[in-house]
C-alpha cells in the first residue's frame, strides 16, 4: 500500500506586490503630484524642495524633481509596509482610500509641520510659515496618495 501526500500550493498575487510595488506606486504618485505642483506653484519644485538639502538657491527644477520623486518612492515603501502589517490587502477601494489617507497624513506631518521647520533650519529663502496648512498642498498630497493606492491595488490583481 502506498501513501501519497498531497501538497497544496497556492500563490497569492498580494505576496508579489511588496516593496517594489510600493516604490513604483510612490514614483508614479510623485510624478502626478509633481505635475500638479509644476502647474500650480513651480517654485515649490524649483526652490523649496531642493532647499531641503541645501541644493537651492539658485532654483534648480531638475534637483527638485529628483528629490521629490525620491521622497515619493520612500513614502510609497512605507505605505506598503503599513498596508502589509495591518493586513489591508484585498480591497481596491480600501487601498485607494488608504492611499488618500496616507496622502493626508504626509501632508499634515511632513509638508505642513516638518517642512517649514526644516527649511528654516537650513536657511532656505523658500521657508513657508509654520504651520503651513496650504490647501493646494493638500490637493497635491491627496493626488499622490490616490495614485499610490491605485497602483498597489492594480498590482494586487495582476
Amino acid at each position: 500500500m502506498s501513501q501519497a501526500t498531497a501538497t497544496n500550493t497556492t500563490t497569492s498575487t498580494a505576496t508579489n506586490t511588496g516593496w517594489v510595488t510600493g516604490v513604483a506606486g510612490g514614483i508614479v504618485g510623485a510624478v502626478v503630484m509633481g505635475a500638479l505642483i509644476s502647474l500650480m506653484n513651480p517654485p515649490t519644485l524649483q526652490v523649496a524642495i531642493p532647499s531641503l538639502y541645501t541644493l537651492a538657491p539658485p532654483e534648480n527644477g531638475l534637483l527638485g524633481w529628483i528629490v521629490h520623486v525620491s521622497h515619493g518612492a520612500v513614502l510609497g515603501l512605507v505605505f506598503v509596509a503599513i498596508v502589509n502589517a495591518r493586513g489591508l490587502r484585498g480591497s481596491v477601494g480600501g487601498l485607494i482610500g488608504g492611499g488618500v489617507a496616507w496622502g493626508v497624513v504626509t501632508w499634515v506631518v511632513l509638508a505642513a509641520l516638518l517642512m517649514p521647520v526644516w527649511l528654516d533650519a537650513v536657511g532656505s529663502p523658500a521657508n513657508p510659515p509654520f504651520p503651513n496648512f496650504a490647501m493646494p498642498s493638500l490637493l497635491w498630497h491627496v493626488a499622490y496618495g490616490a495614485v499610490l493606492g491605485t497602483v498597489v491595488a492594480v498590482a494586487d490583481y495582476l
